[in-house]
């Protein structure tokens, strides 16, 4: 083998090369080290067109910041991105490096729409549950109340949308709604009245019963002259409802 001069000389450059392979390296670790890349800046933007409303400084320099460690080359985005997800009211954080030593982070928040079940937390616009300030959530006005079973937000606020506007020809609100264990939703209305729908069965059955009652809804406050408290409209072909505490309309068919 020592006779053999190719082979010498082969085993001689690859030395070489890992040689000079280490010493850039060792060069490029000795420059990312300089304080020239530490982090001096984080700079926090809008994922959106409006500003921010409920993430500020003070809030990210208690929960964020802390948790951030490295320099602009040895830090990792990943964590810095779970780092500011974990702040109050941030949905979803996107994180990007800026030449020599600035994070960039767009944030884009929750918007609560209301209350979700009994343990203090938030639905917001998008069917997410969150955790945050309830007094700064109803700073934006009157929240709702939403109930459900675990993994059916995205459908509560789904189906809120289109009671939103199968009610709208009889001017009424939805401001609670609540699907139950069994998927059986219960509405109430912005003037006080509960609405029974029954089991999900599907957007047309739920329709269906809705149009019902927006077909005998004037009439019915006309002839009652006061508030109803509540519709069952798990009936097929009718309703029962109850105003001052009684029943007053009769039934057709069972409950479905």
């Amino acid at each position: 083998m020592w006779q053999d001069v190719k082979m010498l000389n082969a085993a001689s450059s690859a030395l070489l090369a890992l040689v000079v392979l280490a010493l850039v390296a060792s060069g490029l670790w000795w420059v990312a080290q300089r304080p020239m890349f530490t982090l001096h800046t984080i700079r926090i933007e809008s994922a959106s067109e409006l500003p921010l409303e409920k993430v500020n400084a003070l809030t990210v320099r208690a929960t964020a910041v802390p948790r951030i460690h490295g320099n602009f080359f040895t830090t990792d985005l990943s964590a810095v991105r779970a780092a500011f997800e974990a702040v109050p009211w941030v949905r979803r954080a996107m994180v990007r490096r800026e030449w020599p030593d600035r994070l960039v982070v767009k944030i884009e928040e929750h918007k609560a729409l209301g209350t979700w079940g009994e343990d203090g937390k938030l639905l917001s616009q998008k069917g997410d549950v969150f955790t945050a300030n309830l007094a700064e959530a109803e700073d934006d006005g009157d929240l709702m109340e939403f109930e459900g079973p675990d993994g059916s937000e995205k459908q509560v606020v789904a189906r809120l949308a289109q009671f939103r506007q199968w009610f709208a020809p009889i001017k009424l609100e939805p401001e609670a709604l609540r699907l139950s264990n069994r998927y059986a939703w219960t509405v109430r209305m912005d003037n006080g009245m509960t609405v029974e729908l029954g089991r999900d069965q599907g957007e047309a059955v739920l329709k269906e019963r809705i149009d019902r009652l927006v077909a005998v809804y004037p009439q019915l406050m006309e002839r009652l002259q006061g508030k109803i408290e509540s519709v069952d409209m798990r009936y097929p072909n009718g309703m029962a409802l109850k105003a001052d505490g009684m029943v007053l309309a009769g039934l057709n068919g069972k409950k479905k």
